[in-house]
């Protein structure tokens, strides 16, 4: 398992999270940020940090947001 942004990061690049990732796995485009699943190391550290509360581990997220495992995936394949 791994953390996971959702899409209430759109339109909030705070940047914070990538600041504290110390493995380097979260990237931007120009509407919200992404966590390459593959590359977390499930430390924890971006969750806390994040002003809009868009980050959850992927065991906790809503039901209403379990398909934003699949865009943060997505987005590293394309």
């Amino acid at each position: 398992m791994t953390y996971i942004i959702t899409n209430l990061c759109i339109g909030h690049l705070d940047q914070s999270c990538i600041a504290e990732c110390p493995v380097n796995c979260i990237t931007t485009d120009s509407n919200r940020a992404y966590i390459n699943t593959e590359e977390c190391v499930d430390c924890g550290a971006c969750e806390p940090v994040c002003p809009v509360d868009a980050i959850y581990y992927e065991d906790d997220l809503p039901i209403n947001l379990k398909n934003e495992i699949d865009i943060n995936i997505n987005f590293f394949k394309e």
